[in-house]
Parts: C-alpha cells; sequence; structure tokens
C-alpha cells in the first residue's frame, strides 16, 4: 500500500479503546498546562509590547524636548530682532524695555486665564458622600447642604 506525498500517513491502528481513552484527570492536567502555556504566552507577549512601546516612547520624549529647546532659542533670537528692530527708533533700553513689558503683559494674561481654568476644573470634582448618607432610610428626609442649613435656623 503507498501513499501519496500530499495526503498525511494514516493514524496507527488502536489496540484497545480503552487504553487509548485519556482519563478526567489526564484531561484536567492537559488542560491545567495548555491555559499555563497560554498565560504565560501571553505575559511574555504583553511584556515585549512594553517593551517596543516604551523604546519608542523614549525616543518620541526625546526628540520632543530636542524640539522644545531649539524652539526656545528660536523665541530667543525673535525677541532679539525686536528689540533690535525698536532699537533703530528709540535708545536701546526703552526698546527691551518695550519687549520685557509685553512678555510680561502675555504671562500675566496667560497666567490668568490659566488659574481661571483651574478653578472651573476644581468646580467640577465630584462630591465624595461618607458612609452615613449610603446607609440613610428612604423615610428621612435629605439633608440640606452647610450653606443652606445656616440660613434655614433664621
Amino acid at each position: 500500500m503507498s501513499q501519496q506525498p500530499n495526503q498525511p500517513p494514516s493514524a496507527p491502528p488502536r489496540q484497545d479503546s480503552a487504553a487509548a481513552t485519556p482519563t478526567l484527570s489526564e484531561l484536567v492536567n492537559r488542560i491545567s498546562e495548555n491555559i499555563s502555556a497560554l498565560v504565560h504566552g501571553e505575559i511574555d507577549l504583553a511584556k515585549a509590547k512594553g517593551k517596543r512601546m516604551a523604546t519608542t516612547m523614549g525616543v518620541g520624549g526625546a526628540l520632543l524636548a530636542v524640539g522644545g529647546v531649539i524652539a526656545m532659542y528660536g523665541v530667543g533670537f525673535l525677541l532679539s530682532t525686536f528689540v533690535e528692530l525698536l532699537a533703530l527708533a528709540l535708545p536701546l533700553w526703552a526698546a527691551k524695555l518695550i519687549v520685557a513689558a509685553v512678555l510680561l503683559i502675555v504671562a500675566a494674561i496667560a497666567a490668568l486665564i490659566g488659574a481661571k481654568r483651574l478653578q472651573a476644573a476644581r468646580a467640577d470634582i465630584p462630591i465624595l458622600r461618607g458612609p452615613s448618607s449610603a446607609t440613610s432610610t428612604p423615610s428621612s428626609p435629605p439633608r440640606p447642604p452647610a450653606s443652606r442649613r445656616a440660613t434655614s435656623s433664621e
């Protein structure tokens, strides 16, 4: 009996059907080994992905820092150009004073806007309630906020 190369070899004949059937404990052991191997494989994959991501993010962060430093030098040269431009019409000290004043005004405006945004964000912080509010009974009325308690007693 010759086999064709495209077909897999036939399985050897079973001698005893009872001996070929795995027991319940063998099946549980196989499942346990398979799950353990799968979990270890997933952990190894997650480690490899994390390492690759950390490397990519490190390079990206370094390039971002380099770009920021170069941009700061560019801003400095641009400001010195403004000073030299103003120095054509005014004394050098007055040109520097004007550019510094404009920079401080822009910084103050940005700081005020930032502070208002932070205060607005603080207003959105959820209020955490203590365990007493979670165990209140439906028959008891809800307690008014502290600001109302002071005004309701008048």
